[in-house]
Parts: C-alpha cells; sequence; structure tokens
C-alpha cells in the first residue's frame, strides 16, 4: 500500500513539472543520439512565437527588429556623403532556419550557422554633403531588401542557481552576416525633387554593395546585441531541466 502512495505521489510530481513546461519550449532527451538535431528543431520551434511576442515573459516582437541607428560615411572629404539612418526596423528575422550549431563545452563557444531568406529594412534616413557633383542634404525614407542573408553566430554562456534551478546566460555573442544579394532606394525626399532624388538612388542602385559593407560592422553589432538581450529575456524564465524531458 504505501509503496503504491509513493509511486503515485511521485507520478503526480512528474504530472506537475510537465504541465508548467510552457507551449514555445520543445523538449529534448538527454540522451539522445541526435540530441543536436532535436536542439535546432527546438530553436525552429520558437520561430511563431518570436514573432508574435511571449507577453508573459514580456518578450517584444522581432517582426519587425527595432534598432535605434547606423551612421554611415560613404564618400570622403570635407563635404563626402554621409547618411544616417534612425529608427531602424528590421522584418524577416523570424524567418531563420539552423543549419548547423555546437553547443559549448568548458571555455570553447557555442556556435550556430542559420539562414533568412530575405531581410527588410525600413528606417528614416538624412543625409549631408555631396553626391554625384550634386548637394545632396536631406532627409526621407530608407528601404533596403537583402536577400539570401546567412548569418554566423559565436557566443558564451554561464550558468547560475535561482531558487534551486539552473539557469543559462549569454555572456557574449557576436555575428557575422553574409548577404548575397542587395537592393536599396530612398522615397520621400528632398521635397520630392526629382534630380535629387533620381541622383540618389542611381548612387544606391550602382553601389549598394558598398553601402552594405560600410554599414555592416555597426549592423552586425547592432544585431549581436539585440539578440543577446532577447536571449537573456527568455533564458532568466527558462530553467535548462525545462529543455529535458528526462
Amino acid at each position: 500500500m504505501w509503496k503504491f502512495v509513493i509511486y503515485f505521489a511521485a507520478f503526480q510530481i512528474i504530472l506537475a513539472q510537465r504541465s508548467e513546461i510552457p507551449e514555445y519550449i520543445k523538449q529534448c532527451r538527454r540522451g539522445d543520439p541526435q540530441l543536436l538535431e532535436c536542439f535546432k528543431g527546438s530553436l525552429e520551434h520558437l520561430r511563431p512565437y518570436l514573432s508574435r511576442g511571449i507577453p508573459e515573459i514580456e518578450l517584444p516582437s522581432v517582426e519587425p527588429f527595432r534598432m535605434d541607428a547606423l551612421s554611415l560615411q560613404l564618400t570622403d572629404g570635407p563635404q563626402g556623403y554621409k547618411i544616417t539612418l534612425k529608427n531602424l526596423e528590421v522584418l524577416g528575422a523570424s524567418n531563420f532556419q539552423v543549419k548547423s550549431m555546437k553547443l559549448s563545452e568548458g571555455n570553447e563557444p557555442f556556435k550556430a550557422h542559420i539562414t533568412m531568406p530575405k531581410l527588410k529594412i525600413e528606417a528614416k534616413y538624412t543625409s549631408s554633403g555631396v553626391l554625384l557633383i550634386i548637394p545632396a542634404s536631406g532627409g526621407g525614407d530608407f528601404h533596403a531588401t537583402f536577400d539570401g542573408v546567412t548569418a554566423d553566430l559565436t557566443g558564451k554562456v554561464s550558468s547560475s542557481e535561482k531558487a534551486g534551478r539552473s539557469y543559462l546566460h549569454v555572456d557574449s555573442l557576436s555575428l557575422v552576416l553574409n548577404v548575397k544579394d542587395v537592393t536599396m532606394n530612398i522615397s520621400g525626399a528632398f521635397n520630392n525633387n526629382r534630380i535629387l532624388l533620381e541622383a540618389t538612388n542611381l548612387f544606391l542602385r550602382e553601389n549598394s554593395r558598398i553601402v552594405l559593407e560600410a554599414m555592416q560592422t555597426q549592423l552586425q553589432k547592432r544585431l549581436a546585441q539585440e539578440f543577446g538581450k532577447l536571449a537573456n529575456q527568455l533564458l532568466k524564465h527558462v530553467p535548462v531541466d525545462w529543455f529535458y524531458s528526462d
């Protein structure tokens, strides 16, 4: 009789633990020989939740993914052409696929290689300087589309104990972007002066790769910072044992 009571109590504890697992967590088995594949599936399981946000843990939607500002010096000289992008909104970040990953072991960092079919950037921009011999100071709306995006992420994590449970924290994260094709243009600029608008869009069409290279270092740094914040907002609410079903 007592054995039955003990087994029943243990069974109830297991059920209670499993019932607290939120729907955005896809669990894996510790002994699974394809554990990395399972973890890749768990990350991709998060996509719709990242897209719309998870209010119960105050995780904002990544559609759009917002950043504050980027400053780009595109031509040299005392009147070199400079663009400042503000209130950037990046669309498409939740539509990722994890191609490969390596877990952190000891002092070794974790690594992941992900792909995103398309990223779109919308921003407000201001410009100053001379472009194609034309004074081109002004402001308007900036639009960019990145096709065939890959990202290599490298980072380090630590763990801490809270209320008898272990939690992970992303201590550092770096990101390297590669973009297959890029298009850029502006609208609503220079009081719709056709000559200035066409000159600027001609420059962006013919030099979009150069503009991308000018923004890439800042963009990678800002994306890594924001991705790290999102990851830690999730991880501080998810104890390590929730990742496993056994």
